[in-house]
């Protein structure tokens, strides 16, 4: 991907592709764009507003017709333990679409994805990998696919 268009881009075709019950994890240093994907997902998912990294709050919720998108950020843990005493484990509901930045600061605490997305600040833009972990997972890659070969 050459740039911040491209990430959105990339966000907005993973939209298409997306249900309630999977858990996407983040990957990626800080300004690799995990957020900036975020965006495009929401903004492929139809939504309009502000969309701002929950560094601070852990999560965002974007209600989004019948689907609730959570935005989690963990990059602030000092420890795994924090997941569990912020409860948060509530929110990985078959009925809710989880998107995980930073997942590994909570260790095995965290909900296993169903696919994780590592992006990598490249020479020439950004490099994004995607990779499934579960057939709910593999799904949405074969569909995402699908939708992105000419």
């Amino acid at each position: 991907m050459s740039d911040e268009a491209a990430t959105l881009a990339l966000g907005k075709a993973l939209a298409g592709v997306l249900h309630p019950g999977l858990v996407i994890h983040l990957c990626g240093e800080l300004g690799s764009g995990k957020t900036t994907l975020v965006r495009g997902v929401l903004l492929g998912l139809g939504f309009s507003g502000k969309v701002k990294s929950p560094s601070y709050t852990l999560v965002e919720l974007y209600a989004i017709s019948n689907l609730d998108c959570y935005h989690f950020d963990f990059y602030r843990f000092g420890q795994p333990e924090e997941f569990l005493d912020a409860g948060l484990v509530e929110y990985f509901r078959p009925t809710a679409l989880c998107l995980v930045e930073w997942p590994e600061k909570a260790g095995n605490y965290c909900p296993a994805p169903d696919l994780r997305l590592t992006l990598a600040v490249a020479e020439d833009g950004r490099d994004a990998r995607l990779v499934a972990i579960t057939p709910g997972g593999a799904a949405c890659l074969s569909n995402l696919r699908a939708r992105m070969t000419p």
